[in-house]
């Protein structure tokens, strides 16, 4: 997962600022492959070396001791299996899952029943992926003690490592598995928690092999069969190429050329990450993959129409300016467009204009109508939809407009197809709430919501579902995913900052704040730092682009979010300012 830098800005009278970091784990060092079995990670110049069991240990001390194994230093679970009985270290399986915790409490219980307490602990799956809180319920850890041999020892355990965040955090870094869309149209990134170091091709790679899970069924799609990486490794040469050897059993099908050249996208995608990866060389059932043009490897940069952010994309920014004209533009000067929203007031509030820049949807200013009209070309806009209090659109790759409606009975959401035809969507979580702002990813698999409630507001994801023709046919629950926080937030805006990340703008405890969110919530346990802002500062302007620049916007001034980004003074007020999407 690419992230930009947030930096120290001063916006105009504003308070003293914070640096901002993404999640801050580390991304260098050695590792070695993860998976069932022993794991070991190493970190330069730190040595955990844990103590075994001691002779006459107590079932507590035994728990206690097994729990600090697991912070071996290089990172390996052989010491923590020397706690557990002959039995259980056949069945304990620590690859299973993950556990962070925030606080411990010291392990209590009977003489054969021992239970440990969590506090703020979050769980991830076996891949590395963000499950989420561990319920209140399960925050209860169960250890069953026997003696063996005249000594206590775990007979079992539950299934995960169990460690500290800030063990956890210095040890993995959150990067993505890019899987397809079901139409095999746009790359969809997907976070995961992996060990960083020089076994980072090979765990990526086994984490793609293993596909999505099935709850994602509908949102993502994997063009690596499955049942191709038993015992996979991929060692990286010093030339930067990596050796992805994928077996295949005598009933696997031959893949055809449309599905290798997926295939070799999702791998490309998700091996750029590691910085030692240059070039892939491929093979399935001992026989190279053959490439386009007799080559025997192929870069980690090629598949570039199948950006999650979009291929091509305008880079334009769009607005309204005084006279109610859709301008157009890099600051200072926007200029109006020929199309008929640019040649005369088109009596709009809000306007979001599609990937290419070709097409600009806008509400009406009294938010009940949607008219759609060329960015440049001649025509009369057409009417695509209504509504009672239409929030600003957002569009996806696929040309999908997508609409949320704030009306009396709450949000309703929907979306326009390329054809016209308006089809509407429920969303759990989200459909009938109070929704006051929204954005679609322009992959078109999650929408995320700022919910409005009596308690403040709260940040939500849900995962869009679709079939091959990419027709929407459900949507996930929306979970929240803000930043975890004693008192009230109220957001005030909300923008995407890459195709995993969300900048959220808010004010809490009277204070206005910049920060980062992921979309998978990992935020909670791992926040990034927040920047200070002016009150004044009631905008963003923002892409999943890596390449385009992040303002705060207030007034006709854009101040920069990143480090490359200078400050600017538009020429004249704009309303509704945002890039395409």
């Amino acid at each position: 997962m690419t992230r930009r830098r947030l930096v120290i800005v001063l916006l105009a009278a504003v308070l003293p600022v914070l640096a901002a970091c993404g999640v801050g784990m580390p991304t260098s060092g050695d590792v070695v492959q993860v998976g069932p079995g022993p794991q070991t990670t190493r970190v330069p110049g730190i040595s955990i070396d844990p103590r075994p069991p001691q002779p006459g240990a107590s079932p507590t001390e035994i728990v206690q001791g097994f729990l600090d194994a697991m912070l071996a230093t290089p990172t390996q679970t052989r010491s923590a299996q020397q706690f557990l009985t002959k039995a259980a270290r056949t069945s304990w399986d620590p690859a299973r899952g993950t556990i962070v915790y925030g606080e411990k409490g010291v392990p209590h219980g009977g003489v054969d029943d021992v239970r440990v307490d969590l506090g703020n602990a979050y769980r991830l799956d076996a891949r590395g992926a963000w499950v989420g809180t561990v319920p209140d319920g399960e925050r209860r850890l169960p250890f069953t003690v026997a003696r063996e041999n005249g000594q206590w020892r775990i007979a079992s355990a539950p299934d995960a490592l169990i460690v500290p965040i800030s063990w956890f955090e210095a040890r993995f870094t959150q990067l993505s598995l890019y899987f397809f869309d079901p139409t095999g149209q746009v790359l969809v990134p997907e976070p995961v928690f992996v060990p960083r170091g020089n076994q980072l091709a090979t765990t990526l790679v086994r984490d793609l092999v293993a596909g999505p899970p099935r709850e994602l069924a509908g949102v993502l799609r994997n063009f690596l069969p499955p049942g191709v990486g038993e015992g996979l490794s991929v060692p990286v040469d010093a030339h930067g190429t990596a050796e992805v050897a994928l077996t295949a059993g005598p009933d696997q099908p031959a893949q055809s050329p449309q599905a290798l050249t997926l295939l070799t996208a999702q791998l490309g995608w998700t091996l750029r990450q590691d910085p030692t990866v240059q070039s892939i060389r491929l093979s399935i059932g001992g026989r190279a993959v053959p490439l386009s043009g007799g080559r025997s490897e192929f870069s980690v940069t090629e598949g570039p129409e199948y950006d999650p952010a979009g291929y091509q994309t305008s880079a334009q920014m769009f607005g309204l300016d005084a006279d109610g004209r859709l301008v157009s533009g890099q600051p200072p000067s926007l200029a109006p467009v020929p199309g008929p929203f640019g040649t005369r007031p088109a009596g709009l509030r809000a306007v979001a204009v599609d990937l290419d820049g070709e097409r600009v949807a806008g509400v009406t200013t009294n938010g009940t109508t949607v008219r759609l009209a060329s960015v440049r070309g001649s025509g009369e806009p057409t009417q695509v939809a209504t509504g009672t209090d239409l929030l600003r659109p957002a569009w996806d790759v696929a040309g999908r407009l997508w609409l949320l409606d704030h009306s009396r009975a709450g949000a309703r959401v929907s979306y326009v197809d390329p054809d016209g035809r308006q089809h509407a969507v429920r969303v759990p979580g989200v459909s009938g709430a109070d929704i006051v702002r929204f954005l679609v990813s322009r992959d078109g698999t999650r929408l995320i919501a700022v919910r409005r409630g009596s308690g403040g507001d709260s940040l939500v994801v849900s995962r869009l579902r679709s079939d091959d023709d990419g027709r929407i046919t459900s949507a996930s629950a929306a979970i929240e995913i803000s930043p975890a926080e004693t008192a009230p937030m109220r957001i005030k805006d909300i923008g995407w900052y890459s195709p995993t990340t969300v900048l959220l703008l808010h004010r809490l405890s009277g204070v206005t704040q910049l920060r980062q969110v992921v979309v998978d919530g990992s935020s909670a346990a791992f926040p990034a730092q927040p920047i200070v802002v002016a009150d004044t500062v009631d905008a963003l302007l923002s892409s999943p682009v890596t390449a385009q620049s992040a303002y705060g916007v207030f007034g006709t001034q854009l101040r920069g979010l990143t480090g490359d980004t200078r400050d600017s003074v538009l020429d004249g007020p704009v309303t509704s300012l945002g890039f395409v999407g």
